[in-house]
């Protein structure tokens, strides 16, 4: 009896660092839940891996969120499960949780025969619910949703004014709501991707005009590289049905 068990105690020693190496490097459980703003980037077919703003390059090793569409270049808000970290190409492998389409577009050029089209209602947007990350500029927003037709949220540079040469790109945050509302307001996001953008070294950053339904005709200004996810929005969820409202 005290050879079998002087065994076992072998056995449990032998095993014993390899567990508890697991453990120090990874430092995940399965109870663990990361949450970021991400790119999605499509291999081929449903095959896809994230690009989150603070994780780093993501594969999904496994997934809990089955029949997901994925389209290159589309922003989502990440809710996953870090099962290791990677030393190569990958930062981690993680477990798909929940993947919450943001709308996501370009920044485009208003004229004079096109302005009418981009509106520019008042805007709901909190402090520090606007900021650069991942290369696009990303912001939550409340809004009066339509009854009928979607509203167009747009981010211009506006050709029909001087530009002042300050080495600042200047942008407006453009809003229609065609005068379609219906008393019913909800939460929405966009990320703009701002690669289009032609950034040199003299590029100081972007300052974003924007017809805010609080304070009137405001400007704000962001730093290219300087800017992160506010905590504010790191837990945000939205509505499978948000797209019916926004264009």
């Amino acid at each position: 009896m005290k050879k079998v068990n002087w065994l076992l105690l072998a056995v449990l020693l032998a095993i014993l660092p390899s567990l508890q190496s697991c453990d120090d490097n990874d430092g995940y459980s399965i109870g663990d839940i990361g949450r970021d703003w991400a790119t999605v980037r499509v291999l081929s077919g449903d095959t896809y891996y994230l690009i989150g703003d603070n994780w780093g390059k993501l594969w999904p090793a496994a997934t809990a969120y089955w029949g997901y569409k994925p389209i290159d270049g589309q922003r989502v808000i990440a809710y996953f499960n870090p099962l290791s970290d990677r030393a190569g190409e990958f930062d981690h492998d993680i477990k798909v949780e929940r993947l919450y389409n943001v709308l996501t577009k370009n920044v485009e050029e208003l004229n004079a025969e096109n302005a009418e089209s981009f509106g520019n209602d008042p805007v709901v947007i909190w402090q520090n619910d606007m900021w650069v990350d991942g290369g696009y500029l990303n912001v939550v927003f409340q809004f009066n949703t339509p009854n009928k037709d979607k509203h167009r949220v747009s981010l211009v540079r506006n050709t029909t004014v001087e530009d002042p040469n300050d080495g600042y790109i200047h942008l407006e945050y453009r809003y229609n709501t065609y005068g379609d509302l219906s008393g019913h307001w909800r939460e929405g996001a966009v990320s703009f991707n701002l690669n289009s953008l032609k950034v040199d070294e003299n590029t100081k950053g972007i300052k974003v005009k924007l017809n805010s339904h609080k304070n009137g005709e405001v400007e704000v200004t962001f730093d290219l590289k300087l800017n992160e996810t506010p905590e504010s929005v790191k837990n945000m969820t939205l509505s499978d049905n948000v797209s019916d409202y926004l264009k």
